[in-house]
């Protein structure tokens, strides 16, 4: 019998922009910038196309796309 791998369910829920920002900030590294409602909001402006649903956001797809563009030069 396969074990279920809570993680991945995790990281996989859909959630709202709030909880994904709370998730995002959790635990990260000082070195990583911090996100914020604000950023959030303009990454998904600017990357429209990787939500399926406008209210959705999920760990296992976004949080390492947020991760890369808040360390982008600016």
């Amino acid at each position: 019998m396969k074990m279920r791998d809570l993680d991945k369910e995790r990281s996989e829920q859909p959630r709202t922009l709030a909880e994904f920002l709370k998730l995002y900030n959790e635990n990260l590294p000082l070195a990583f910038p911090r996100a914020s409602l604000a950023l959030l909001e303009e990454f998904r402006e600017a990357h429209a196309s990787f939500f399926k649903s406008k209210g959705e956001w999920s760990l296992e797809l976004h949080r390492k796309k947020v991760m890369d563009w808040l360390r982008r030069p600016l």
